[in-house]
């Protein structure tokens, strides 16, 4: 990615973002009933923490909470509506991710199945979203949209244009999710 594309986003991003992660797993592990609303709140408390440091501008440190808010609530909606675990929702070997990703992610995601009537109605009206180029994304595997190229993201990563044909633009792809018509 050249300067320019990721002139959005100081060199503390990944660091930031992995911080405000286990924050708001942090602050949900204590509470007892978690929803949709509840992982809103304590995403934005995480932006809020982070600003106070100064590391990053507010708009730096607003992109990476709704970057933070869209990974976490594609997991939920995965998690939600398979039953499956964290290793399918990255489609990796999990012996390639570091330990304390792994807890922190699924630790977020137990918890907030509790409220699973109210994320439903969140989430039925919630687009999970696309990726774009310059973002930054948890591990996981992506795929171009235009021409269906992987990228595999094994850390929290900026993602970078496709390598095959320079595309920007991706989705997550999952082993069993979204399902399959037909």
């Amino acid at each position: 990615m050249t300067e320019p594309e990721r002139s959005h986003l100081s060199g503390k991003a990944l660091e930031v973002y992995d911080r405000m992660l286990e924050r708001v797993q942090s602050r949900l592990r204590a509470i007892q009933e978690t929803s949709l609303d509840t992982l809103e709140e304590e995403v934005d408390k995480a932006i809020e923490a982070e600003q106070e440091l100064e590391e990053m501008t507010r708009d730096e440190i607003s992109l990476l909470g709704t970057y933070l808010q869209r990974d976490l609530e594609h997991l939920i909606h995965f998690v939600d509506e398979t039953g499956e675990g964290l290793a399918e929702w990255l489609q990796l070997d999990l012996a390639l991710l570091e330990q304390r990703l792994t807890e922190r992610l699924l630790s977020v995601a137990d918890q907030t199945l509790v409220d699973t009537l109210a994320l439903r109605q969140k989430l039925e009206s919630h687009d999970a979203g696309q990726y774009i180029a310059g973002e930054v994304a948890t591990a996981g595997m992506f795929q171009c949209l235009n021409c269906e190229h992987m990228l595999c993201l094994t850390s929290t990563s900026h993602l970078e244009p496709c390598e095959a044909c320079g595309s920007q633009y991706y989705k997550r792809v999952t082993s069993i999710w979204p399902r399959k018509e037909g």
